[in-house]
């Protein structure tokens, strides 16, 4: 009989084990920060900077000629 009760008693400390193992590992799993979106960027935005950087570009020619003393 005592053969049987060691047997129970270390089968039940194997599955203490798992049960621990499977808890830690779900608990690590769950507290890890979730990925960030990356934001998206629309067509409007797109085209809304690309007039800016040609306004820009265009306002710079203008500086330059007129400091070079040429006019376009």
């Amino acid at each position: 009989m005592p053969k049987k009760v060691t047997w129970l008693t270390g089968q039940s400390h194997g599955l203490i084990a798992t049960g621990i193992g499977v808890l830690l590992l779900g608990t690590g799993g769950c507290a890890g920060e979730a990925p960030k979106p990356s934001p998206t960027v629309t067509q409007d935005q797109v085209r809304s900077h690309a007039d800016k950087a040609f306004e820009k570009l265009k306002q710079e020619e203008k500086n330059h000629a007129a400091d070079s003393g040429t006019v376009p």
